[in-house]
């Protein structure tokens, strides 16, 4: 008995490599592009818990997610996930390899920093298509802190930031800690620090710029300025997005889809729909 059921595994093994055998030249004649059309369905990767690009369902990179899919005449399916300890995790589970959870990868992840570093560091994927810029802000209430040219302004006052993040670590580490003790880092992110200072309990807030407008821009009370720090990014940096290394017709059809929609005005669109200025990446 255990003979003929060796006999027949051996078998249905030769069968599915004959099958399999049968497949792959098809398989590999198809491009990611191609197979992006052929299933209909572009498998997009988003952040959980990224205001205002990604809140439940909702936010710039959702409706850039379904506009550049239907720039290629399918529809979006999102993946959103938690970021990882670093983007180099994210992009080998979101973007190259897929998560050992067995989810992604997608076809393009949204939000990647256009960088040379981490391009260098990971040669597995290529990341094209800036659609917007992001720096690092600080905002305050224009009646307790009139000016901010510097952030000498800030001693005593206590600043709301999230505490793990790049606002964050700037300002722990500010003219040698000298605002450590003031800082109340309990915030999940920039927009829920910005919520602070809208409501009082703070007189300044810092987190990166599109969150601080999502809750702020367009309110007199306010005011949001690049931080003054010389450790900074200066002039911020872009963001864009990622596909693998062999993907290049997509990259160059996401690419194409991008500067459609911003010399159409729409993705500018989706920026004001949350209550953020767009700048080119």
């Amino acid at each position: 008995m255990s003979a003929l059921i060796t006999t027949r595994r051996a078998c249905l093994r030769r069968l599915g490599a004959a099958a399999v055998a049968g497949l792959a030249p098809l398989a590999l004649s198809a491009t990611p592009l191609e197979r992006v059309r052929e299933r209909g369905v572009l498998k997009v990767g988003l952040y959980h818990g990224m205001p205002p690009f990604h809140v439940d369902g909702q936010g710039i990179d959702v409706a850039l997610a379904g506009a550049l899919a239907a720039a290629l005449g399918v529809k979006a399916a999102l993946l959103p996930f938690h970021a990882d300890d670093n983007m180099n995790d994210d992009l080998r589970n979101m973007v190259w390899r897929g998560h050992y959870l067995g989810y992604g990868p997608a076809d393009v992840l949204l939000h990647v920093p256009v960088e040379r570093p981490l391009m260098e560091a990971n040669p597995q994927v290529s990341i094209v298509a800036p659609y917007c810029r992001e720096h690092v802000a600080i905002a305050r209430r224009i009646d307790d802190v009139p000016r901010l040219d510097t952030l000498a302004p800030l001693a005593g006052l206590p600043v709301a930031v999230p505490g793990r993040s790049l606002a964050g670590w700037l300002l722990i580490g500010a003219d040698g800690g000298a605002y450590r003790q003031q800082l109340s880092t309990q915030w999940t992110d920039g927009a829920a620090a910005a919520r602070a200072l809208q409501r009082g309990d703070v007189p300044v807030a810092s987190g990166l710029a599109s969150e601080l407008e999502s809750v702020l821009r367009g309110d007199a009370r306010f005011a949001i300025e690049p931080l003054p720090s010389p450790r900074a990014p200066r002039g911020g940096w872009a963001v864009g997005m990622a596909v693998r290394r062999d993907a290049g017709a997509l990259a160059q059809a996401l690419q194409g889809a991008v500067n459609a929609l911003v010399a159409s005005g729409e993705l500018q669109q989706f920026f004001a729909r949350a209550n953020v200025g767009w700048q080119a990446g």
